[in-house]
């Protein structure tokens, strides 16, 4: 007898099923080994943090009380009662009570801190601990600057466990996943009740996942809304509950939910978003705050409260009636948090890309872009952001000036500012263009541009160092003409259009005469001028060419920083450092960039051109410096100006700091600035802000100083002509006289002191 029709279809449907449970067995398999193998080894992608130099106090730091007050604000100190925790200070007059950040440094974890600190209006008058035990220094916090190469424009704060605070932990449970303790990583309640309100809604307005869920979207999966991608998280949701701990499902969404967007760059987690937010740490925001930030993972874009400040606002007073209702708080707090405003504030840090563009060069000499952009370092720099600030203030200001003076109304002037240190080579700012935090185009280390007579302090260093020349001796200022290779002629000219005839070098220098100073490098020798160049820190060798004697040659104003570095420094060339130091994601010291400093130049020499260059502030083209400087302190430096006017340079030191300003068109139209009237009083505003010692370089051995007259170069003194000026030549050189007057006297280092001071006075 035949089997009926059901009987022949039932093994069929068996082996289907078999198979498609085999299939979802295996399926569930996978799973599960992605989320385990995932998860377990997962590591957050966080770029690379900047930070910048702290600032040592100390008694008799240069740091008044409103500078000092200044500071901890840019540090987003808010002022309150420092007993109520870290990040806040309190001022009276001169004295301040500061309560301290936990802070990691290059070679210590500093603790919250208590500490007393007098300032008076120009200086630290002391400092104490909690205890009133002296301290004799104390650091404030290093200013995070930027990061460097984030992921994907990923960016976040991880926080370990121990940073989560309890209020925090409630709050999310309570707004986003009210059984999260409960369930197994999916909620059958939940979406019951999500479905309900949509079919109620006619359309989704409650998603029904749970914070386990929405963590397996975010780490794993699309945002696409198809029942196969909502099937594959509910099954990871479940299989990562299996494996992991309640406690690290709810740091890692902490860690992973996304609050918001800062141009290119995506913010993620609660402790980034306390920070872009607010600009402080998360475990120093208040209840409205946190409230703000709970209520933005439902939409950070709806609720944008630097967009929609409204909306933000209410969603933010719902947030509280709920923790008010889950009893989280009382009824004060939630009246008090209600009724304040949103409390938003600039992100934490100053962002510099110019500054970071110069970091980010450094690092890549050691490290690999993945490394930058995904370990967690923390970088530490030589950044110093009262000489960054003042620098980006004397910029803006004076091309704004020069901008309206200006007879060329179709484009703006641009420029460049670098200060550093030049003993140690420490870059303490970098400023690339007039649009102060833009990013692009970086003219500090970018903009190849003719240097004009910045060139001609190594044109004079080359004579020095052949022994025929000092700074009195007699070169000739007249007019001459070169047949150049391709049979053309060049006709130099000085600025002026005249000519002087016998001059000393140091006037020759000091006035920056241009006729003079070709003769002077023809007679050295155009590839000695270029070796003497080199040395210094030119990078590229150019072609040889009489007309680099007057700065033709194309250098960036941080190959220009590099040069005058190595005359600052008595001819010792210190590498120009933006990076002290890295650590790892644990705070462990990766690499230290030292110091690193070889001889380039004589000293005697390089200390004979730098007394000429004390005369270029003083008595020569840059001489206006001296009325923008503090009173009687002493700088060397020297103007540059290219051809047709185009470039308006000026690079210079005193005691402790370099500074190298360019002002220009981006398209290399003429300015009509010299160095003097467009870079100098941005050089000169810049170095005034940062309150430098004045140059006094140590007399190196075998040189002497003497006075010569400015006009004649004939050695005389003070008393015998009101234009002696001081320089310093070889020990024993036989200088002319100028007639009835005796030769200055001994060489003791008392005279040369004592000569040093009088010589300022012009």
């Amino acid at each position: 007898m035949a089997r009926s029709k059901p009987h022949r279809l039932r093994r069929p449907l068996l082996v289907a099923a078999a198979l498609a449970a085999a299939a979802a067995a295996a399926w569930v398999i996978y799973l599960d080994h992605v989320v385990t193998r995932e998860f377990q080894g997962r590591l957050w992608s966080v770029p690379a943090r900047v930070y910048a130099a702290p600032l040592d106090l100390y008694a008799g730091a240069p740091v008044g009380a409103d500078e000092l007050e200044a500071e901890l604000r840019r540090l987003h100190y808010r002022a309150g009662d420092p007993a109520a925790g870290p990040g806040l200070y309190r001022r009276r007059g001169a004295d301040f009570d500061l309560h301290a950040r936990r802070v990691r440094f290059v070679d210590e974890l500093r603790e919250p801190e208590r500490v007393a600190i007098r300032a008076d209006a120009g200086a630290i008058a002391g400092i104490r601990a909690a205890d009133g035990a002296p301290l004799p220094v104390f650091r404030l916090d290093p200013l995070l600057v930027g990061n460097v190469f984030p992921v994907h424009g990923e960016d976040r704060i991880v926080l370990a466990p121990a940073d989560v605070p309890p209020l925090l932990r409630a709050a999310i449970k309570v707004v986003e996943d009210r059984r999260f303790d409960e369930h197994h990583g999916v909620d059958p309640l939940g979406i019951l009740r999500a479905l309900w309100a949509d079919l109620r809604a006619g359309h989704v307005i409650q998603g029904g996942s749970t914070l386990t869920q929405q963590l397996v979207k975010n780490y794993f999966l699309s945002d696409e809304q198809t029942i196969g991608r909502k099937a594959t998280e509910a099954v990871m949701a479940l299989r990562l509950e299996a494996h992991v701990s309640k406690e690290e499902i709810l740091v890692a969404y902490l860690n992973e939910v996304y609050l918001g967007q800062d141009g290119e760059r995506a913010v993620h987690g609660f402790g980034l978003g306390s920070q872009f937010y607010f600009a402080k740490p998360l475990d120093e925001i208040d209840v409205g705050e946190l409230a703000l930030l709970v209520g933005l993972v439902k939409g950070p874009s709806y609720y944008d409260p630097r967009k929609h400040p409204d909306r933000a606002r209410a969603r933010r007073n719902l947030v509280l009636q709920e923790l008010l209702d889950a009893r989280l708080i009382d009824a004060a707090a939630a009246r008090r948090a209600s009724a304040e405003p949103l409390g938003l504030r600039a992100p934490g840090g100053g962002y510099v890309p110019a500054y970071l563009d110069l970091v980010r060069r450094h690092l890549k000499r050691d490290y690999a872009e993945a490394d930058l952009a995904a370990a967690g370092l923390s970088v530490y720099t030589a950044l110093d952001p009262r000489a960054q600030s003042a620098a980006e203030r004397a910029l803006t200001r004076h091309l704004n000036r020069l901008d309206a003076q200006s007879r060329v109304r179709d484009a703006h002037l641009e420029g460049a500012v670098i200060v550093a240190e030049p003993n140690s080579g420490d870059v303490l700012a970098v400023v690339g263009g007039r649009e102060i935090g833009a990013t692009g185009f970086d003219r500090a280390l970018d903009a190849r541009r003719p240097i004009g007579s910045l060139v001609k302090p190594a044109v004079y260093l080359a004579a020095l160092e052949t022994g025929r020349y000092t700074a009195a001796t007699l070169i000739e200022d007249a007019p001459l003409e070169l047949k150049l290779g391709d049979g053309s002629l060049w006709a130099p000219k000085n600025f002026t259009r005249e000519t002087y005839g016998q001059v000393p070098m140091a006037r020759a220098l000091a006035e920056s005469m241009n006729l003079a100073t070709v003769r002077l490098g023809l007679d050295v020798g155009l590839p000695r001028v270029l070796d003497t160049l080199q040395s210094l820190g030119l990078e590229t060798r150019p072609a040889v060419n009489p007309s680099l004697l007057l700065g033709t040659v194309e250098m960036t104003p941080l190959e220009v920083v590099q040069v005058y570095a190595a005359l600052a420094n008595g001819g010792f060339r210190a590498r120009l450092r933006a990076v002290r130091a890295v650590l790892d994601e644990r705070g462990r010291p990766l690499k230290s960039f030292k110091v690193q400093v070889e001889a380039v130049a004589a000293p005697a020499a390089v200390y004979e051109l730098d007394r000429m260059l004390t005369l270029v502030t003083t008595l020569g083209t840059g001489r206006g410096a001296a009325a923008r400087l503090p009173a009687g302190t002493v700088v060397a430096g020297k103007t540059g100006t290219s051809s047709d006017t185009r470039d308006s340079w000026f690079a210079g030191f005193s005691g402790s700091a370099l500074a190298v300003a360019w002002v220009g068109y981006d398209d290399n139209r003429p300015t009509g600035l010299t160095g003097a009237a467009g870079a100098m009083p941005v050089w000169a505003d810049t170095l005034a802000s940062l309150r430098s010692a004045s140059f006094q370089p140590v007399p190196p051995e075998g040189v002497e100083d003497r006075w010569i007259e400015f006009g004649s170069g004939l050695e005389t003194l003070p008393a015998c002509s009101a234009d002696a000026v001081l320089v310093a030549v070889p020990a024993n050189t036989v200088l002319p006289r100028k007639s009835a007057c005796e030769p200055s006297p001994g060489n003791s280092l008392t005279d040369k002191i004592k000569a040093w001071f009088k010589s300022t006075a012009h």
